[in-house]
C-alpha cells in the first residue's frame, strides 16, 4: 500500500465533486467538525460506557469516551506523521502525512457510532435474539451472509452502515466522509461469513459494494482469495490503540470514583507503567497534590502519555509491515516489557473487579431484557405492517428507517437500525411505553 492513495480527501458520495484545492480547513478537519455537530455523535452522551449512567458521580459514557480516544488518536497521528515525514522528506508524501493526526481523530470519534444502547451488551443481545431466541425463526428467510449479519452482529460494521448509508429523506453517501477517514475505523475488513470466532466484521452485506469501492480506490490489499477479505488501512491500528488506551485506563479510574478500588491499589496498578528509576520524581510530583482524585488524575495522564509514545515509535518501527500488511496483532501486543505487562494486569484487574461488578451486570441483564423484547415488537412490526397494533408501532419509527422495505433482510435492518441509534434512556422509555408501564401526562 501506499500513503499516496491511502491518504485521500476524495467524499463517499460526493466523488464528483473531488478536487485537490486546498482549503484554509482541511477535508480531515472538515469530517472532525461533522461528526461533532451529528445528531448520532450527540446520542452517545446517553449511552453506555461499561459503568450506569451516572448519578451522583460523573463516569464515562460513549460520548467522552469518544472524545478522549480522539484526542489520544490526534496525538498518535501527528507523532507518526512527524517521524515519518523525515523518512519522506522531500516527496509529495510528506505533505499528505501532515494530515495523520486529523483522520485518525475524525476516525476515533466515529468508532463508536454504530454500537447499541447499553454498551458490549446490546450488540449480544441483537446476536442471540437471532442465534438463540425468537429471531431463529427468519433464519430460512435470509442468506447466509445476511443471517451471519444478524447472528454476529458488530457495532464496527454498524459504523460503517451509519457512515455510508442513503436513509430515506437523507443526502447521498450518508455523513459523505473521506475515502481515508471510513477506512481508518474499519477494524474488521471483512465480511461477517468469514468472520472468526469472535464473531467480528467491518461491513455489513448491504454495505459490500461500497466497503470495496472505499478499499480499492485507497489501495487496500486484499486478503486471499474470496474478494470479501482486505487487510486493514494501517491507520486503523492507531485508532485502535487510541481505544485500547482510554478504555483500559479509563475505566481503572473511573472505577477509583466509584470505590470499587482503593486508591492505593489505583496507584499501584498505574505505578507499575514505569521503571523504577522513573519513580522517585513521580513521588515527588505526586506530594505536591493533596487530593486523591487529582493524583489518579496525575498518573493516568503519564500512564497514556507513556503508551502514546510506545504506540507511535512501535508504529513508525513496522510501518512497511504495516503497507504490506505482514503486521500481526494489535500496537499494545508490541509495547516494551514494563508496561506491556502493566496493561495486561489492568485486564486482568478490570475483567475481575470491573466488569464483574453488580451494577455492571445489572445494567447486562437490564439492556439485553429491554433491546430482547424491542427487536420482538418492531420486527413483528415490520413482518406484518398490515396489522392495527403493527401499524400503531410503525408509527413510533422515524421516517428515514426503511420499515417498507421489499425484502426481509432491508425490513429487518430497519428494525435494527432504529434500535441500535436509541439512546439508553430512550430504549428504556420506548420500551415502558410498550409495555404499559408508563403512561404520558394526563
Amino acid at each position: 500500500m501506499s500513503w499516496d492513495r491511502l491518504i485521500t480527501a476524495k467524499r463517499f458520495g460526493m466523488e464528483e465533486f473531488h478536487d485537490e484545492r486546498k482549503h484554509t480547513r482541511t477535508d480531515f478537519q472538515r469530517d472532525y467538525d461533522r461528526l461533532i455537530f451529528s445528531a448520532p455523535f450527540r446520542r452517545l452522551q446517553n449511552k453506555t460506557q461499561v459503568f450506569p449512567l451516572p448519578g451522583s458521580i460523573f463516569v464515562h459514557n460513549r460520548l467522552t469516551h469518544s472524545l478522549e480516544v480522539s484526542c489520544v488518536g490526534r496525538s498518535l497521528g501527528t507523532n507518526v506523521a512527524v517521524a515519518l515525514s523525515e523518512k519522506y522528506a522531500g516527496t509529495p508524501i510528506a505533505e499528505k502525512l501532515h494530515h495523520m493526526g486529523s483522520i485518525v481523530a475524525a476516525a476515533c470519534l466515529a468508532h463508536d457510532l454504530g454500537n447499541p444502547p447499553f454498551g458490549h451488551s446490546g450488540e449480544r443481545a441483537i446476536a442471540t435474539y437471532f442465534s438463540e431466541g425468537k429471531g431463529l425463526a427468519l433464519k430460512p428467510l435470509l442468506s447466509e451472509w445476511e443471517w451471519n449479519d444478524f447472528t454476529h452482529f458488530e457495532g464496527n460494521a454498524n459504523a460503517f452502515r451509519l457512515l455510508t448509508h442513503q436513509f430515506t429523506g437523507r443526502r447521498k453517501g450518508g455523513f459523505a466522509l473521506t475515502y481515508s477517514t471510513l477506512a481508518s475505523i474499519v477494524k474488521y475488513p471483512y465480511a461477517s461469513t468469514l468472520s472468526t470466532k469472535k464473531g467480528k466484521s467491518g461491513f455489513f452485506a448491504s454495505e459490500c459494494n461500497d466497503f470495496l469501492r472505499v478499499a480499492q480506490d485507497l489501495g487496500l490489499l486484499p486478503d486471499g482469495e474470496s474478494g470479501l477479505r482486505y487487510h486493514r488501512h494501517p491507520l486503523v491500528y492507531l485508532v485502535e490503540a487510541a481505544d485500547d488506551i482510554c478504555y483500559q485506563i479509563m475505566d481503572i479510574e473511573d472505577a477509583h470514583k466509584l470505590k470499587l478500588l482503593t486508591t492505593n491499589q489505583t496507584k499501584e496498578l498505574l505505578l507499575e507503567f514505569f521503571e523504577k528509576e522513573k519513580l522517585p520524581h513521580i513521588h515527588e510530583v505526586l506530594k505536591i497534590a493533596d487530593d486523591k482524585n487529582e493524583q489518579i488524575a496525575y498518573l493516568r495522564s503519564r500512564v497514556i502519555g507513556r503508551l502514546i509514545d510506545e504506540c507511535s515509535q512501535l508504529f513508525v518501527e513496522h510501518e512497511e509491515e504495516l503497507l504490506t500488511g505482514t503486521f500481526e496483532g494489535c500496537l499494545m501486543n508490541g509495547i516494551s516489557e514494563t508496561p506491556r505487562k502493566a496493561y495486561e494486569h489492568c485486564s486482568e484487574v478490570a475483567f475481575g473487579k470491573i466488569y464483574k461488578s453488580s451494577d455492571v451486570l445489572d445494567i447486562e441483564l437490564a439492556g439485553n431484557r429491554i433491546i430482547t423484547e424491542l427487536l420482538d415488537k418492531l420486527i413483528d412490526a415490520v413482518m406484518y405492517p398490515d396489522k392495527a397494533y403493527s401499524q400503531l408501532i410503525l408509527n413510533k419509527v422515524p421516517q428515514q428507517y426503511e420499515t417498507r422495505a421489499t425484502t426481509v433482510y432491508g425490513k429487518l435492518q430497519a428494525a435494527i437500525d432504529y434500535i441500535s441509534g436509541m439512546t439508553d434512556v430512550y430504549a428504556l422509555d420506548l420500551y415502558r411505553k410498550i409495555n404499559g408501564m408508563s403512561l404520558p401526562a394526563v
